[in-house]
């Protein structure tokens, strides 16, 4: 008897994936009020606290309206929409990095330029290795300071330095060489 429900509610989703797929608002609605929890949980035990779960739960609900499109039912509902939470739950663990390293590149910037910023810990390493970028050769500080501080990748980079992706990832090199070099003969000092 549990066999046939199972059959039951997994010919369901797939019968309301396809009404959803056609437009069918109200299909679409059962689905994701059906699957919620579902969503929800695995986002909960993938981010371990509740408004990043909540974050992306509704990510995955706006996400779903444009991919149900694509769901052709080679796989059971639940385990296109796991992959898909789980997604969500990667791009959001990358957006608040770059947003991290972003807040970071700000009072590194602010305090390069003059600007206002919170004065570093004397012994804080971050603001060791910032301030011993800040020491290198413009086109190696820029590319490091694009790369590593606003989260950009080297095309990104090299759109904004005005050089080819070649370029940026030879100063990204030859920065980390230089800064190897500086901070080996820091240590031997």
């Amino acid at each position: 008897m549990t066999v046939m429900v199972l059959e039951t509610e997994a010919t369901s989703d797939l019968a309301l994936a396809g009404r959803a797929r056609e437009g069918d608002r109200e299909a679409f609605g059962r689905l994701v009020e059906r699957h919620y929890d579902f969503i929800h949980r695995v986002a909960w035990r993938w981010a371990g606290n509740r408004a990043d779960a909540e974050d992306i739960a509704q990510e995955v609900c706006v996400r779903l309206g444009k991919a149900i499109r694509s769901y052709r039912g080679g796989s059971a509902f639940t385990t296109w929409l796991y992959a898909m939470t789980l997604n969500a739950a990667r791009d959001l663990k990358r957006k608040s990095a770059r947003e991290s390293a972003k807040m970071e590149a700000f009072g590194i910037h602010a305090l390069v330029s003059g600007g206002e910023a919170h004065e570093p810990l004397a012994d804080d390493p971050v603001e060791e290795l910032w301030a011993a970028v800040r020491t290198l050769p413009d086109k190696q500080r820029e590319a490091v300071l694009l790369v590593y501080g606003e989260g950009l990748s080297h095309a990104d980079a090299a759109d904004v330095m005005g050089s080819a992706e070649a370029t940026v990832s030879w100063h990204v090199h030859e920065a980390k060489k230089r800064l190897k070099r500086m901070i080996a003969s820091a240590g031997e000092v």
